[in-house]
């Protein structure tokens, strides 16, 4: 009987898990496919590849925007209600997308588009967070961080298939039956849960987040670029870094806040909010990067380059089912340490890299990077709510989606800033003769930032995360 019941409680959670996990990586899919098909996109539109990035511009911000008062639409209106009306509004606009004709129809769409992924990711997440026990958070979070890893890397070259075979079109309408299955699943089995307590909107916190957070994007964007303007950008981010200091302090103070600070106060947390960002960033940068390093350091053509990424995703997937045994077995101080070294190894291998390097070789580093990059991103991400209280699980989420976006935008940023160093570096060394240098160097960078990451780590308590890993020595 007692099993019966174990396993009627194992698929009351897991059944949203999965179908936000689901949803999770159409959305995140959808945001890397459609690199590879700008320039089709840009020739039809009558415009420049560069010119239609503002597409991809628009999307981000959208989601840098409204992420943070997810919460709050969440707790008020229930997420059930929220997450089945994010898919509805993804799905629409894909098709408008799809359809679109002109660029300022597109970039609108992609805006709306962005309003349905601002609310889905985080709001799905919380629907879980809240419904799962702490004995089997490990194996939903697992669930729910696999897109995150896998949608990045699968993700151009899929990008490049669809294009190439149909049309970009396509990139867009292919999330139609998939958002249209997610709605009805949605409606079926996603937890109506919301808070008893109405608060309401908190108007001046929302402004100044977004100000803030429009200032750090499109700062971080800027910086990314080949020759950005400095002088403005640094303007941009000062903008941005102040109203977030602003935004903090109202927080404290504001009688409703539209996100409560307190989840910064339970230790784990705090770690998976300040180094836990800059291992989120350091990975961000690694689809970024290899490509560059493979097609620009090497001469690759995309179609070998993918083929060779497929190995990150193999190493992605493959060790899952392991994870959940090695936090319980190590715990999550000694596996973020140990596995984050060598997640940093894995980085510098990155760096050794040459055109006469054997294929398997280079496959082996890759598969090698994606198991501990998977591990350590699971890890990471299961800490973060493993002690956070109940009744604080929501604004811990709000936090933790923010962090998250914002550590996106910076992996591609330190990536772009660590080729430009490798470059200066090259130079100096005598070094520009050695193919793809500047990309590897930039892989050293990222290491470098990845261990300064690890620190947080080193304050955990042997018991950090007991609950959830039931590790007690």
């Amino acid at each position: 009987m007692n099993t019966a019941i174990s396993s009627r409680d194992e698929r009351a959670f897991s059944a949203p898990a999965l179908l936000v996990a689901g949803a999770f990586f159409m959305e995140f899919l959808d945001g890397t496919v459609i690199a590879t098909a700008l320039p089709d996109m840009a020739r039809d539109f009558g415009v420049t590849a560069v010119e239609l990035n503002i597409g991809i511009s628009a999307y981000l911000i959208t989601l840098a925007v409204l992420i943070p008062a997810s919460g709050w639409i969440a707790d008020r209106f229930g997420a059930r209600a929220i997450f089945t009306l994010a898919l509805a509004i993804f799905t629409l606009a894909s098709v408008f997308c799809g359809l679109s004709t002109e660029v300022h129809i597109f970039v609108a769409m992609r805006i709306l588009q962005g309003v349905g992924g601002a609310l889905m990711v985080p709001v799905g997440r919380l629907a879980v967070l809240r419904t799962t026990p702490k004995h089997q958070l490990i194996k939903a979070i697992a669930t729910l961080t696999w897109p995150a890893l896998v949608a990045p890397i699968i993700g151009p070259p899929l990008g490049g298939f669809i294009t190439r075979y149909a049309s970009w079109h396509w990139i867009f309408f292919i999330n139609v039956p998939l958002g249209l299955a997610a709605i009805i699943l949605s409606l079926r089995i996603i937890p109506d849960i919301r808070e008893t307590e109405r608060r309401s909107f908190d108007l001046s916190g929302f402004i100044t987040t977004s100000v803030a957070m429009v200032s750090l994007v499109t700062a971080m964007e800027r910086l990314g670029d080949r020759q950005p303007q400095i002088w403005p950008t640094l303007a941009l981010a000062a903008l941005g870094f102040g109203c977030l200091l602003y935004s903090i302090r109202h927080f404290r103070r504001a009688a409703a806040p539209m996100v409560r600070l307190d989840a910064l106060q339970v230790p784990t947390f705090r770690v998976t909010m300040y180094g836990g960002s800059l291992f989120r960033a350091s990975i961000s940068a690694v689809p970024f990067l290899l490509p560059l390093l493979f097609q620009v350091g090497f001469g690759m053509d995309p179609f070998h380059s993918g083929l060779l990424m497929l190995a990150v995703f193999v190493g992605n997937l493959t060790i899952k089912p392991a994870t959940t045994p090695l936090i319980r077995w190590l715990g999550f101080r000694r596996l973020l340490l140990i596995n984050g070294a060598l997640n940093v190894c894995s980085l510098l291998a990155c760096a050794l890299l040459t055109p006469q390097t054997p294929v398997w070789a280079i496959m082996l580093i890759l598969y090698l990077g994606g198991v501990f990059r998977s591990i350590q991103f699971t890890g990471v991400s299961t800490l973060a709510f493993a002690d956070v209280p109940a009744a604080q699980m929501s604004d811990a989420n709000t936090l933790f989606s923010t962090a998250s976006q914002l550590a996106v935008g910076l992996g591609i940023t330190l990536g772009a800033i660590g080729i430009r160093l490798g470059e200066q570096v090259g130079d100096w060394l005598h070094l520009t003769e050695l193919p793809g240098i500047s990309f590897r160097l930039s892989f050293v960078f990222i290491a470098l930032i990845c261990l300064v990451g690890m620190i947080d780590s080193l304050h955990l308590a042997k018991t950090a995360g007991s609950s959830v890993s039931e590790k007690k020595k």
